[in-house]
């Protein structure tokens, strides 16, 4: 018997805290979603930037079907040898010594920023709580992450302000230089935000970061949920500066290809005031999401993915360039690293996005009037060319309406 849609049900039942689009689906595959009424839509949002590998990669569906028949879940009071296998992978891939596994990217920077501030604490430091962030930052939702972003829209009607976090204007590093001091505990940055329109830090002001924050004794935490992971065509963001690895990461995301698993990396050094019962999670690391996040970071740290991401990364450069030259009255500029990729507009970037669906193409949106291109690390030259034909499309359309 073919398998039947859910019931659909009103939405009043839940807290109305999203502006959803007029859009369910179904069913994906690849670089496409799919309708209950068989609609297919090229999907270039790719749950923002979580799908890294696309719907339904047969290798992390066979991983999750495989440890679904065996173990879902056991306390962290007892040894998950998957957790073990993942770390394992990851700090042999990166700066980090150990791994703190999660089930989202915000739990990953609650985790980060109290290593940060228990870090100088065990070393007698205690005044050291500062944690500097930027603005157009996003790093999540929960209290503490908000307030490291410091995006008003994000803290105002949540009651006082969290005490000891700084927000500066992102790139300035002459403001950075002089917030530096002898409270300032981490610094916290995207090394190409994604929420804040897909602006990437240049290399050398990664290199410039890491000094400074050696230089102060202070410890840089990298926030690499969206921008890390093969995104940039490098397995992680900061790796394209010279000497910028950081002393603390967070990643989620693509780990899971949209199963909830993040993990927040660090060096032992960084890490060492982390001791027993000074953290701790339920479903962090459990089976399922180690089983899922082993298979996900084997294929997306493959020389063929990280060689296709600046491909088509190389392919969606070129074509955007001459799509704004057609459409400088809709295409302001273009952005970002990769396959994160951001266009700022001119029209309102919400109407945008709309208009596009209307053509079957989906995109995610940003702040400073973007849009941006967050599709699957997989995809293809000629479905890149339809994301292209599709968005311009989208330009005529948009360039329609702003002549009417």
């Amino acid at each position: 018997m073919a398998p039947t849609s859910p019931p659909t049900v009103p939405e009043d039942h839940l807290l109305a805290v999203y502006s959803r689009a007029p859009l369910a689906f179904e069913r994906g595959l690849g670089a496409r979603l799919y309708t209950a009424e068989g609609e297919a839509y090229l999907d270039c949002l790719a749950g923002i930037a979580t799908t890294g590998l696309g719907h339904a990669h047969p290798k992390l569906v066979q991983a999750l079907k495989d440890q679904a028949e065996k173990l879902w879940h056991v306390s962290n009071i007892f040894r998950i040898p998957g957790q073990e296998a993942l770390a394992a992978r990851l700090t042999a891939a990166t700066f980090a010594d150990v791994v703190f596994f999660t089930n989202s990217g915000t739990e990953a920077v609650e985790c980060a920023l109290k290593t940060a501030r228990k870090y100088h604490w065990a070393r007698g430091d205690a005044e050291r709580i500062d944690i500097i962030g930027f603005q157009g930052a996003f790093h999540g939702r929960s209290y503490a992450a908000v307030y490291a972003a410091g995006n008003p829209s994000y803290v105002e009607g949540f009651g006082p302000a969290l005490p000891g976090y700084v927000s500066l204007p992102f790139g300035d590093m002459a403001a950075l230089e002089a917030a530096l001091g002898p409270t300032t505990a981490a610094v916290i940055i995207e090394p190409v935000q994604g929420e804040g329109g897909a602006r990437a830090l240049p290399d050398a002001d990664l290199t410039r970061l890491r000094a400074l924050c050696r230089e102060h004794g202070v410890l840089l935490i990298y926030d690499e949920i969206q921008c890390g992971l093969g995104r940039t065509g490098k397995l992680f963001a900061h790796e394209w500066a010279a000497d910028a690895a950081p002393d603390i990461m967070c990643v989620a995301k693509a780990l899971g290809d949209g199963f909830p698993v993040g993990a927040c990396l660090a060096t032992a050094e960084a890490a060492a005031g982390m001791t027993v019962g000074s953290h701790g999670s339920t479903y962090g690391g459990n089976p399922l999401a180690m089983a899922v996040g082993l298979a996900a970071v084997e294929e997306l740290n493959r020389p063929e993915t990280l060689d296709n991401v600046r491909e088509i990364a190389g392919y969606f450069s070129q074509q955007l360039a001459g799509l704004r030259d057609r459409f400088p009255e809709v295409v302001a500029e273009i952005r970002g690293k990769g396959l994160l990729i951001g266009l700022r507009l001119i029209p309102n970037n919400r109407e945008f996005m709309a208009a596009a669906r209307e053509h079957r193409l989906l995109i995610a949106g940003g702040g400073d009037n973007c849009v941006r291109l967050l599709p699957s690390l997989l995809i293809t030259r000629e479905e890149a060319r339809e994301a292209i034909e599709k968005l311009e499309l989208t330009c005529e359309a948009m360039q329609r309406k702003a002549a009417a």
